[in-house]
């Protein structure tokens, strides 16, 4: 009897178009890239992003604050989640995986948090250089983070699974959350 993985191999070479997930090759992503991006803080910092954007460009209405307020505020959650995990990791192994190691492991997890972020936030530093207006800057932002999320999870599920129906459902849920707060920031802002 074949085990699954040899089924899914002979499966995927005899049909390569039906089969194969959207890799970050395809993407013309390098491989730590799309490792980044495949992970839950690259989603978290999406959210994280949109949810700062609804909040500080509604309190001031500037792509300037959105941007500091935004960019400061990921920073700090990155340096909190690279801490946590830090101190889990010594925590799990009673401090036999050094502080050294530890903290490089923890930051290196942590890193699809920041990664994520840069897209948004090159789209409010536009609204900032008055290359577009403030207020289209902050909708804009919202609107990438909104796409990201959506492709994110088109590509976490396509790693997993080869079916377009749980891509796309992977992909609109995990662009709720950001279409969520687009909403959030209409009512917010009228």
């Amino acid at each position: 009897m074949l085990r699954r993985w040899q089924l899914q191999y002979r499966l995927t070479s005899a049909f390569p178009s039906h089969t194969t997930a959207v890799t970050g090759q395809q993407l013309r992503l390098t491989p730590r890239l799309t490792r980044l991006l495949k992970s839950e803080e690259a989603v978290y910092g999406l959210i994280l992003v949109s949810g700062m954007i609804v909040v500080s460009g509604s309190l001031v209405g500037t792509s300037v604050n959105a941007l500091v307020t935004t960019a400061v505020t990921v920073l700090v959650f990155y340096l909190a989640h690279v801490y946590a995990g830090t101190l889990g990791r010594l925590a799990m192994t009673d401090g036999k995986a050094g502080l050294g190691e530890s903290l490089l492991a923890s930051a290196r997890h942590s890193l699809g948090l920041l990664v994520a972020s840069v897209p948004p936030l090159l789209v409010l530093l536009s609204g900032t250089t008055d290359v577009i207006d403030d207020t289209l800057a902050i909708w804009l932002a919202l609107i990438v983070n909104t796409v990201m999320l959506g492709a994110l999870g088109w590509i976490a599920v396509a790693a997993w699974s080869t079916h377009w129906t749980s891509r796309l459902l992977g992909g609109l849920i995990t662009a709720a959350f950001g279409g969520i707060l687009i909403v959030l920031k209409a009512v917010i802002h009228h």
